[in-house]
């Protein structure tokens, strides 16, 4: 279960001193990958040499509503950087509209930005009705994505099962989905996992693998 999680630290308020806590606890812990804002890449590559944890990081976060350019020049960064995944949100009020055209052309070039690396695109599941969550999926599937994520956790809500089992369905079997935000048990995990996920995200890694709960509401 460890090489499901990406640890996640996404706070306003975060600082170099936690993210290399976080990047410890991904060593300790053989966490799949980190997750953290485009200004701390490069220390947390630093801070992971020679681990086998990814650096991740987002593009458009968390409303999704930057122009296509930006999200393309945030992902070129992120390369130039060192990160090995991104997690990019799509324009939402495009999704709302029905102009998946739009959101397909704007992942494919995003996709096309990170040269080769894994780019997960984050639909944010508690805006979109399960037809509009169809929809972006597909529109992922076509742009070359390798995973579809439920949600930023900036949300009015996190992810569901039934949204994990909505999305498993709506891609082809080699497409990843990625189970993001209010995940903080054991049983979540479980939960998410048996619906679909193949990929976790979640600030609260530690507890998830070693039991407990987490207060923290924030991924």
């Amino acid at each position: 279960m460890n090489r499901l999680i990406d640890h996640t630290l996404l706070k306003a308020t975060a600082t170099e001193a936690d993210i290399e806590k976080l990047c410890r606890e991904a060593r300790e812990h053989s966490f799949k990958s980190v997750c953290v804002n485009p200004c701390f890449v490069k220390r947390a590559k630093e801070f992971l040499a020679d681990s086998g944890v990814l650096v991740c990081t987002v593009v458009g976060f968390p409303l999704g509503a930057n122009a296509t350019s930006i999200k393309v020049h945030e992902t070129e960064q992120a390369v130039r950087d060192g990160a090995d995944e991104i997690d990019m949100v799509i324009n939402i009020g495009r999704a709302k509209e029905g102009d998946f055209v739009y959101v397909e052309k704007e992942i494919a070039a995003v996709v096309q930005a990170a040269a080769g690396r894994t780019v997960k695109v984050i639909i944010e599941t508690c805006y979109l009705s399960d037809e509009e969550k169809v929809e972006a999926c597909k529109a992922a599937a076509s742009a070359g994505a390798a995973f579809v994520k439920t949600s930023t956790g900036f949300g009015t809500a996190g992810a569901t099962v039934e949204d994990v089992a909505l999305m498993r369905r709506s891609v082809p079997a080699e497409m990843g989905v990625k189970a993001s935000g209010g995940i903080r048990t054991p049983e979540d995990l479980k939960a998410m996992v048996e619906a679909g996920a193949n990929r976790i995200g979640a600030s609260a890694g530690r507890k998830l693998i070693q039991g407990g709960k987490d207060g923290d509401s924030a991924y």
